[in-house]
Order: structure tokens, then sequence, then C-alpha cells
């Protein structure tokens, strides 16, 4: 039996708005609006429309999940992601999406994946033992405890580690082949996707090294989810995953929180301890082309201690590893991504390719079933929070700094794709191309192109969008060729309902002659006629929010943003990346819309109000 060393957060040793939403018009890109936000054609559109969606959920099929109080399946998941209600759990009532989203995948762990669930059905073989009597018991300090024995004794070869059921493929090969029936019986081509997925769960010594796995569709799909019991080292999972490609599934993973990897996500070595080469970075690319910036579990752009000029990157910093004992990381380097797209930059230059060479999304982490990316409408990670008392004042039984943790969850993000239309082939296509962007939950959408070929007044034509594509590169691409300096074209349109728009700004990396790592935040644009003064500040741009009713007015920030930005310190000889931050108006946290809910007193340990904000992919230029 091989190690398998995986402690849960909340459970382990535990015992336990009223505003404008006025928008311009969006003549350039010429989108009709339905519910979720996206572009309604009966044709595929190759100018590209945005569609939004999740690809990291859970149900009770997942262990922790069940553990934690969860009573969903994968069906409910997709009935949730259309709009429908479904059970919350944990107390609480029902959960529902005001606005529906695009697509969506459950991807439960390929760890156990629905044994726990399955030990409520006494009739089963798995049911009847005697540790699914402890996990299922109605006292809630027997149950968890039962699950700490349980993770135990697979860390280190106890007695239930040699319970040949956990085991079995028989099971694991059935409640995947459910999964994946799931989710190809919820697919509407056109109206609503979905894809099969799962989460490879690999976490040595408590450090994040998940991977959410994504299949096209279930052509030559593998029999069984490859867990972290058969390996714990992503260079075996790329290596299952290009045999699964061989044998004809079409496949991608993303990893994820690398902010709770303590250095390990991004480290430059290998598993082995080995210095990167460049077949480990085109191993890498090849299999996990995108990267999880925001989620429930905190945002991973960066960090202030790695980014010290850098105002905005104090954003719901999620700060520990995924020990129930609730330990602090201690490693910056290696657990956050525009570092690691600087250390990318380096190995390249060194001939050893690039390892982070990532698109960006964003996405959840629920282990009820629903995203709840909607700040006003949030219920969760865990069915025990499905209680707004109890995601501000804690879940009794449980220990004040992992109820800290609780109130420190964000609200997760949304996965944005620009893809011809809704079905698998589209948008698994714009997953791979990295034509992709991630956002805190909002529903803003951001466009980024690069070009030598652009002119400051391609922009006022009415096929602005067409010209962009012909003459220039889309997020997600390499930019070569050669000039004074490339331009880029951004565009930034606010949620339908949503929040006004502070600002744009592009976040440049790059390595110079020294071989040190530089970064630099330039704003392309801003709201409310502002202008930086001589030193290049900007004054922030007000805040609205009454944290009294939690509702805040759109009398600041803009709709919208279409503009072009020409690098001034361009150098043609350096490699470079570019990415595009969009920050949208102050508006409540999800526990001050508790708060007032509830009638209790505003936390005074997380934030009252927040800057939503997307993320584009990166565009990297490449000296001819």
């Amino acid at each position: 039996m091989k190690s398998f060393k995986y402690t849960i957060l909340m459970v382990s040793v535990l015992i336990f708005s009223s505003c404008n939403t006025e928008t311009k018009e969006d003549t350039a890109e010429n989108m009709s609006q339905g519910e979720s936000g996206s572009r309604v054609s009966q044709q595929p559109n190759p100018l590209k429309d945005a569609y939004f969606g999740n690809l990291h959920i859970h149900t009770s099929w997942s262990f922790d999940g069940f553990t934690n109080g969860s009573v969903t399946q994968p069906d409910d998941a997709y009935r949730w992601a259309q709009g429908e209600a479904i059970p919350g759990g944990g107390g609480g009532g029902d959960l529902q999406i005001k606005v529906p989203l695009d697509w969506y995948a459950v991807s439960d762990h390929a760890e156990w994946m629905g044994m726990f669930n399955m030990m409520a059905d006494t009739t089963t073989a798995i049911g009847k033992l005697d540790f699914a009597k402890r996990v299922t018991s109605d006292d809630q300090a027997v149950a968890f405890q039962a699950f700490a024995d349980f993770l135990y004794d697979f860390s280190t070869g106890g007695e239930l580690s040699k319970e040949p059921l956990f085991s079995d493929p028989t099971i694991m090969k059935s409640v995947w082949k459910e999964i994946v029936a799931s989710a190809d019986k919820f697919y509407q081509p056109g109206e609503f996707t979905t894809f099969p997925a799962f989460e490879w769960s690999s976490n040595p010594n408590t450090r994040n090294l998940h991977r959410v796995v994504v299949f096209q569709d279930s052509e030559n799909i593998p029999e069984m989810a490859f867990s972290s019991q058969d390996s714990e080292k992503p260079e075996d999972l790329w290596a299952w995953m290009e045999v699964s490609r061989a044998n004809g599934a079409t496949l991608l993973a993303i990893p994820h929180n690398g902010n709770a990897s303590d250095g390990l996500m991004f480290s430059m070595v290998d598993s082995e301890g080995n210095p990167l080469t460049k077949e480990y970075s085109e191993t890498r690319m090849r299999n996990e082309p995108l990267y999880e910036i925001s989620q429930i579990k905190g945002s991973s752009d960066t960090h202030p201690d790695l980014s010290p000029n850098d105002e905005f990157a104090d954003f719901e910093l999620w700060d520990y590893t995924l020990a129930a004992t609730a330990d602090r990381p201690t490693n910056r380097k290696g657990s956050y991504l525009r570092k690691a797209l600087l250390d990318g930059i380096k190995s390249e230059n060194e001939g050893k390719g690039n390892p982070f060479k990532y698109g960006i999304i964003g996405d959840s982490d629920s282990h009820n079933a629903a995203a709840a990316v909607e700040e006003d409408n949030y219920t969760g990670k865990f069915a025990i929070e499905n209680d707004p008392e109890h995601r501000l004042n804690g879940v009794p039984g449980m220990a004040d700094k992992n109820n800290l943790q609780l109130r420190e969850f964000g609200s997760g993000g949304l996965a944005g794709v620009w893809a011809e239309e809704n079905t698998r082939e589209s948008i698994f296509a714009a997953m791979m191309r990295k034509e992709t962007f991630g956002t805190s939950g909002t529903r803003l959408k951001v466009r980024f192109f690069g070009s030598f070929s652009y002119e400051e007044e391609l922009i006022n034509k009415e096929d602005w969008l067409t010209d962009a594509y012909a003459t220039g590169v889309p997020m997600g691409s390499d930019l070569q060729g050669s000039g004074d300096s490339p331009t880029f074209i951004i565009h930034a349109i606010k949620e339908a309902d949503g929040a006004n728009l502070d600002r744009v700004q592009i976040i440049k990396g790059w390595v110079d002659e020294s071989g040190n790592a530089q970064e630099k935040i330039f704003n392309v644009a801003l709201s409310d006629g502002r202008v930086p003064d001589a030193q290049g500040n900007v004054p922030p741009v007000g805040n609205t929010v009454d944290l009294a009713t939690a509702k805040y007015e759109n009398s600041i920030g803009d709709t919208e943003f279409l503009t072009t930005w020409t690098d001034p310190e361009f150098d043609p000889s350096q490699n470079a990346f570019y990415y595009v931050r969009v920050l949208e108006i102050p508006t409540p946290r999800w526990s001050t819309y508790d708060a007032v809910r509830t009638g209790l007193p505003l936390r005074q340990d997380v934030p009252s109000t927040i800057q939503e904000r997307a993320w584009s992919s990166p565009i990297w230029y490449k000296p001819n």
C-alpha cells in the first residue's frame, strides 16, 4: 500500500443591491445577451463570445464533502448550475443560483470516490462495515473521529488501509462510470455544456498539489480515475494522461491553490529534487495549459511579499496549508502565479523551456454542488457552512482557528472562455489555446489582443474585432514580430447587473540583462476622468458601500473600457509576458451581506468590502 498523506481542512482530528445597472451597448461585438450574460445564437460566432462556468465542483461523492454534511449528488450540481433549487444540507435551506451558468463540471476527488456516500446505504458491502456505522453516526464527534482514524491509518499503513473494499476497483470503476454518465445526461449542445472530470488530490505533508482533470467528452475515456493512491507525483499523473490520450481520450489538467502549496506548486525542481529540464517543461505544458487563479480558498495571483509595489496584491488571501491544525505556509516563492510566470521566462532563457506558461481561469472548489460565486448569495464551501450565523460566528464544536479559515474563504471564482459556441468541442478548444480569463466571481468580460501592426485608431472602427484577430493575437498566445513596440487592445465590460469598473491594468514581467526577474504594473484606463499624478499615483475610485444595508451605488466607475496601450519601456531583445487585471469599484463582501441579513455585527477579522476583479491569460512576447 502506497503512503497516502491527506489531511482535510475542516475534518481530521477536529471535533468539532440596489444599484444602477445600465451599460453601454456593445456594438463592437454585437452581443445579444441571454440570462447568463452570454451570446444566444443559433450559428457559431467566428469572433467568439464569452461563456462562464466552473470545472472544480464537489458533491457528497467526495469523502470530505460527505463528511462535512453534503447531501448532493452529481445530478444536483448540474441542476443547480441551470438555475434549479437543490438541497443545501447542514441545517440550512435550499441552494439556488440567481443567474445560471453556461457550463459546469463535477470533479469529485478520485480518492475513495463515492465510497463514503455509499456507506450510508447499509445494503451495500461497504455500508455493512463497522467503520461505516461510525462515519455515518448521527453524533458528529463520532463521525469526525472515524474520519480522522481513516486518514491516519491510510498515512501509516494501519488496519483501515488494509480493508480491500477501500481499494476495490469494481467500486471505483462503477462510481466513475456514473459520474461520466451524469455529465453526458445534462449536456445540451448550444445551451448548457458539461464535462466529465475528477480531482487528483496529491497532498504531500499537507502541501497542496491538486489538479482537476477534465475530459472533452466521454469518448475513449479511461475506466478509472487516477488518484494520488496510485501516485502522489504530478509526473505520474501526466504519464497517465499521455497514455489516456494515446488511447483516444481528449483531456487536460488544471492545478489550483498554489497559495496552499508552501512553494511546491511552482518549484524549480521535480518530484525527485532534480532541476527542471526542457522535456519536463514540454510535458507539463502539454498536459496542464491552464491555472486556477482564484477560488474559495483564496486568490493566487501574487502576494504582497512578492509584489510589494502592487497596491492591490492583498486580495482575498487564504494563507494556510491544508493541515487541520491551520498551519501557515512559509514559502511564498513557488506558491503564486505571477512569480511562476517570471520563473518560466527565466527557465526559457536558460534553454530549459517554460514550465509555467499558463493560461488563466477562476473556479470554485465548492464541496456542496453549488459554486456559490455570487457574493450576495454565498452559501459556503461545505454544507456545514450553509447557515449565515455559522459562517460568521463559527460552526459549533469547531476550533476558533478553523472558524477563522471559514470566514477567510472567498466566494469563489468563475472561468470565462472566448468560444465560437457553447459546446464541448468549442469550449475545450478555447481552454487548450488559453483564450480564457478568470474572475473572482463577477461576470465582467475582458478581451486582450497584441500586435506590432495595430494602430490606435483601430478601436474606432465598427469591425475592429475582426481586424484585431486578423492582424494580431488574442490572450494566451505568443506575440512575435518586430517594431518599435507592440500595441495591445483591451476591452472590458462590466457585469450586466453588477458593479461599475474602477480601472484596467497591464501587468508586465521580464528578466533583465543581469538575470533578475522584474515586474511592473501600468494603469492603462481609469474611470471618472482620473489621471495619475507626477509620481504615477492614482487617486482611489471611492467607495459607495453602505455597511448598514450592504448596498452600493454605481454613481462612480465606468461601465466599459475599450482602449489601446503601447509599452513605453519595450526592449525587443527580452522575453516578456503581459496580462490584464480589471478592477471593479468596491462592493460588499459576502460576510457583510451575511451580517446585514442576520442582524449580527460586522466581523472585524475580515474585510467588509472588496474590489472584485478579472485576470486575462497572458500574451508572451518572444524575440524573433
